[in-house]
């Protein structure tokens, strides 16, 4: 048996053509515990999101987590969830379609723009496929996380690098790592921000929520911890922010290790037992809103800050299809590709090319 995957049928006449490829987290197919149980499981089997040894993490998993927690999850995606299916899905989806309008009007060779989902559908290995079978011959992936992670980028770029270990013919790659300081998303971020200021005043505190991690992942050597610190100061210093206007904070802890501090729910708590009269909240870690947005900082975020005491809190959407954050993502792809394009590339010149291959190929007894 082969070791390999079966590679598309080749054909003289195909273009040749580089393939983006944007990844996200992923999402259940529904709002339900069986759709929740089979996207937990896929996600928290993953070693680099729980890096426990498996002789622990197995029993606990399949014998308590997988039985107890799709029930609770499903319910809170149920709150999200929208027509056309999961908030996370159909903001990439837009995204994707958007951001290849524009690099189509920037650049004359046609590029294929897809995405994929690190943990769901589609996976990274039928994107990866579809795009061989379009001709890709050249890979750029950009997994949506502005800052890099283990848990995030890292196992997203392994679920690449697992499938080409499976390719015979591998396609050349180039990676995008992070973007955390990047001057055009800290201004995408600002001009989100501004937008919402311009149209419901200012806030007493700006709160900046970053997905947690273990503290353990610091002290590993992971930079995480520190790209989310900088993409906070540098955004707090570009809208003019005093130290004492924002917090930046971390979110979704999972089990009983200590993770990232401060916490954004225990920060939260304090803000409004000291009667703060309105806290706005941005998640500049997320690409897209999903649940750990729309339902742990807009419903349970602002529960917990309301409860304590706090006057007003108002959610700031994530950058999703702003237009700020398509050119942002279109300068990202384009400062990858030098190299890659054709110089004077022009659809006739590839025709007569690809027929000129052609020919040659049957001159030489070879199938088009």
């Amino acid at each position: 048996m082969t070791a390999f995957l079966p590679e598309p049928p080749f054909r003289h006449d195909q273009p040749e053509r580089i393939g983006i490829l944007l990844i996200n987290l992923g999402t259940p197919d529904a709002p339900t515990p069986p759709a929740l149980r089979t996207y937990l499981k896929e996600f928290l089997s993953d070693r680099r999101v729980v890096e426990i040894p498996r002789a622990l993490w197995w029993p606990i998993l399949n014998g308590i987590i997988l039985n107890t927690r799709p029930a609770r999850s499903a319910a809170k995606y149920a709150s999200i969830w929208q027509a056309d299916g999961s908030p996370l899905k159909v903001h990439t989806e837009q995204l994707t379609s958007l951001l290849a309008s524009e690099l189509a009007d920037r650049l004359a060779m046609p590029l294929v723009v897809d995405y994929a989902m690190r943990y769901g559908q589609p996976s990274v290995a039928s994107v990866i496929d579809a795009m061989k079978a379009k001709g890709c011959n050249r890979l750029l992936v950009l997994p949506l996380y502005p800052q890099y992670a283990a848990s995030s980028t890292a196992t997203a770029l392994d679920a690449v690098y697992r499938t080409l270990l499976q390719t015979r013919y591998m396609p050349e790659l180039r990676t995008v790592l992070h973007y955390h300081d990047h001057p055009g998303y800290i201004a995408a971020l600002r001009q989100s921000v501004e937008a919402h200021w311009a149209e419901h005043g200012r806030p007493d505190v700006l709160l900046m929520s970053f997905h947690g991690v273990p503290k353990r992942s610091l002290e590993l050597g992971d930079p995480y911890h520190c790209e989310c610190l900088k993409t906070g100061r540098l955004l707090a210093e570009s809208l003019g922010l005093a130290p004492e206007q924002y917090r930046i904070t971390f979110q979704s802890r999972f089990g009983k290790a200590e993770w990232l501090k401060p916490y954004t729910a225990a920060t939260l708590a304090e803000l409004g037992q000291r009667k703060t009269g309105r806290v706005d909240a941005i998640c500049p870690g997320f690409a897209a809103d999903c649940l750990e947005t729309l339902e742990e900082i807009a419903m349970e975020g602002k529960a917990t800050f309301l409860n304590a005491g706090g006057g007003e809190f108002n959610y700031i959407p994530a950058l999703n299809t702003r237009p700020a954050w398509i050119a942002i993502l279109t300068e990202l792809i384009l400062a990858q590709l030098p190299g890659w394009l054709p110089e004077n590339y022009s659809p006739e010149s590839e025709t007569a090319r690809l027929a000129d291959r052609s020919r040659r190929a049957q001159e030489n007894g070879c199938k088009i």
